[in-house]
């Protein structure tokens, strides 16, 4: 089972990036939004608990988190493996995530982290914005109030997993094709 993390700010084009490496590589995705999404809409115990925590504001809690991961796991046993988009995003989460593996004898293969201007980041969301109608990506100070977040958070996940010399930083700027190649690169590597 080949499993990767695709790190990157809002903006960097993973969403774009994750839709090609998935098809090429056969991957499941797993996104814990569309996962608590599903789960909600499904009702189960998981997602029930989880609309909970939403409901008042609040963030879902790790161990129902990694429950869903779980759940998604047992769900596509037969998967050639999985492509984790928005997280771990804390480095608890990434120590529960290598457990969980671990339980199935796998484990993260490579984090690749799409790294992209401050500058660039903001004039994707900005134009994102203008179709999206999402209004987190229409107002400058937002988009930057989130990037710093990003940054805040998640640094701490890549540092867990450079600890075992994992992480390959990718330049997220180019075109689309090219920094696909370089993705596909360094995935074909672990590949061997």
């Amino acid at each position: 089972m080949f499993n990767l993390i695709l790190f990157g700010p809002p903006g960097s084009g993973k969403g774009t990036q994750s839709e090609k490496l998935i098809a090429k590589y056969g991957l499941k995705h797993l996104s814990t939004g569309d996962l608590l999404r599903s789960e909600i809409a499904q009702q189960t115990k998981l997602g029930l608990e989880a609309k909970s925590f939403i409901d008042k504001g609040e963030l879902v809690p790790d161990a129902v988190v990694i429950g869903m991961i779980k759940s998604a796991l047992e769900a596509n046993s037969s998967a050639k493996g999985f492509l984790f988009d928005g997280f771990p995003r804390t480095q608890a989460q990434a120590v529960a995530l290598d457990e969980l593996l671990a339980e199935y004898q796998a484990e993260i293969n490579v984090v690749l982290a799409l790294e992209v201007t401050e500058e660039e980041l903001v004039k994707r969301l900005l134009n994102r914005g203008l179709t999206s109608g999402r209004t987190d990506d229409a107002d400058e100070t937002v988009v930057r109030a989130r990037i710093v977040e990003y940054h805040k958070k998640t640094s701490v996940v890549a540092d867990h997993y450079r600890k075992f010399d994992k992480v390959v930083t990718i330049a997220g700027e180019g075109s689309v094709d090219t920094i696909f190649g370089a993705l596909s690169a360094e995935i074909d590597k672990k590949l061997g």
